[in-house]
């Protein structure tokens, strides 16, 4: 078993081998060492993220991966703007492929399939980075905004139709 603890340079394995050899890997990582495709996303940059990646073969004696993450983020409200907490859990299976016909045949009678074409070496944190982001939710938002925010947010703008009415009134002579 490999353990990496606080490592923000890239983790890299031979992932048919990984699988293959059912190998595991885990550690964490922090966030603000992650690259910057992740923090556009995130309100701030604290916290660390725990991994673990398993190797195995699949049903069909594929060789794959299982990647699980687990982190408390912070991202942006898209209502008031605001940081807020999010609870980042996310398990995928990722199948490898040695070739781009079986690829594309696997994925064509499995659509859920999530597949890879292998390379002879996997960046880890890369893989981790790219599943933070599919894992986090397109427009984040508070169940119910801080008032204050929301209250400051509207006094700055005039009503839109308050101006219309003003023009729509007839001018008296």
């Amino acid at each position: 078993m490999y353990h990496a603890e606080f490592m923000s340079k890239p983790i890299l394995i031979d992932p048919l081998k990984f699988a293959r050899e059912g190998a595991s890997l885990s550690g964490k990582l922090p966030v603000s060492g992650l690259d910057e495709r992740v923090h556009d996303d995130l309100s701030d940059t604290s916290g660390e993220v725990s991994y673990r990646l398993e190797g195995f073969r699949d049903e069909l004696q594929r060789p794959a991966l299982r990647i699980r993450l687990e982190a408390g983020l912070n991202v942006t409200c898209q209502r008031c703007l605001d940081g807020m907490p999010f609870s980042l859990d996310t398990d995928s299976v990722i199948t490898l492929f040695t070739s781009q016909e079986k690829l594309e045949e696997a994925c064509e009678l499995d659509e859920e399939l999530d597949a890879v074409l292998a390379e002879p070496e996997l960046d880890v944190a890369a893989l981790i980075e790219d599943e933070i982001i599919m894992g986090l939710p397109h427009a984040p938002k508070h169940d119910e905004c801080g008032r204050e925010t929301l209250s400051l947010a509207k006094a700055d703008k005039p009503n839109p139709f308050a101006v219309l009415a003003t023009l729509k009134r007839p001018k008296s002579e």
